[in-house]
């Protein structure tokens, strides 16, 4: 069987490679075992958690630091352990203030199992949610330092978080992206862009691949139409999440206010559901560390 260190590096190659195609592929965002296990049979050739999608999972709102570093790579080799895609993950601010927190977080990161991360350059605070362009650089390169110091290649994506945080500045987002660029990031990442300029736009002024949120902040474009654009990979955040969320809301909706349950028959049937997690279930087992 092959050991858990060669599966490591097997994974972190053919994700770095999804990134060298000429095409986008895009990354969907499940947010525990089973939604990854689900959208691995789909076909997606690669993994990323959502930090939306766990703080909704454990009943909290998203943002401000509510799911701390533990829970969050917890979360991360669930999914990880889940499937035998490559996973990155949503590292959020690299859960500390300084660059040292951020380079241990992406050793962290690697021993939970993951082969990628994005670090913002938000900070948690409302009245200066985006850190100084000088600040934000040093905690890339000090996360692309620690990527760089493992025995496979972690791909490291920095993001600019500018139009999340109502700051619309696509100039200063270019010029962070490019900052974040000449620090050592692998992929660049502007969640928010608005339309079809603003991508064309942030894809022209970068020699590494661009991440892009669909459905987003006012963009809907297809896969097709983003590739055209120049992007190379396409998440959904936590979209998905949030579909599942808003059937349950809505089938619950139904109970508590006509007392109905038409929900149900439009519900996936139950025989179906385990019938797909019977298949699914071996899909993938951690392999185990070689011993002497």
């Amino acid at each position: 069987m092959q050991s858990a260190a060669a599966d490591q590096y097997h994974r972190a190659r053919v994700f770095r490679e999804l990134h060298e195609r000429s095409t986008a592929f895009v990354i969907p965002n499940p947010w525990d075992a089973g939604s990854a296990k689900l959208l691995a049979g789909l076909g997606f050739p690669a993994l990323a958690t959502t930090s939306g999608g766990l703080a909704f999972s454990l009943g909290r709102p998203d943002g401000d630091n509510r799911v701390s570093r533990t829970e969050a790579l917890a979360n991360a080799a669930d999914i990880a352990a889940a499937t035998p895609l490559p996973v990155a993950a949503d590292l959020e601010s690299g859960y500390g203030p300084s660059p040292e927190d951020v380079a241990e977080t992406i050793r962290l990161a690697a021993r939970a199992g993951l082969v990628g991360g994005s670090i913002e350059d938000a900070t948690g605070d409302p009245q200066a949610p985006v850190l100084e362009t000088a600040a934000a650089v040093d905690r890339v390169r000090a996360a692309v330092e620690a990527a760089r110091s493992l025995d496979f290649p972690f791909t490291v994506t920095a993001r600019a978080e500018n139009f999340l945080y109502g700051r619309p500045d696509l100039k200063d987002t270019v010029a962070r992206l490019q900052a974040y660029q000449e620090a050592g990031a692998d992929v660049l990442y502007a969640p928010g862009l608005p339309d079809a300029d603003a991508v064309r736009a942030v894809c022209a002024e970068l020699d590494r691949p661009v991440n892009v949120l669909a459905a987003a902040g006012g963009l809907s474009l297809s896969v097709a139409q983003l590739a055209e654009l120049g992007v190379r990979r396409i998440s959904l955040g936590s979209a998905l999440v949030r579909a599942a969320l808003g059937g349950l809301l809505a089938a619950a909706e139904e109970v508590r206010t006509t007392g109905t349950f038409g929900f149900a028959a439009r519900a996936l049937p139950y025989a179906r559901a385990n019938e797909i997690f019977t298949k699914l279930s071996d899909i993938h087992r951690p392999p185990k560390e070689e011993t002497s």
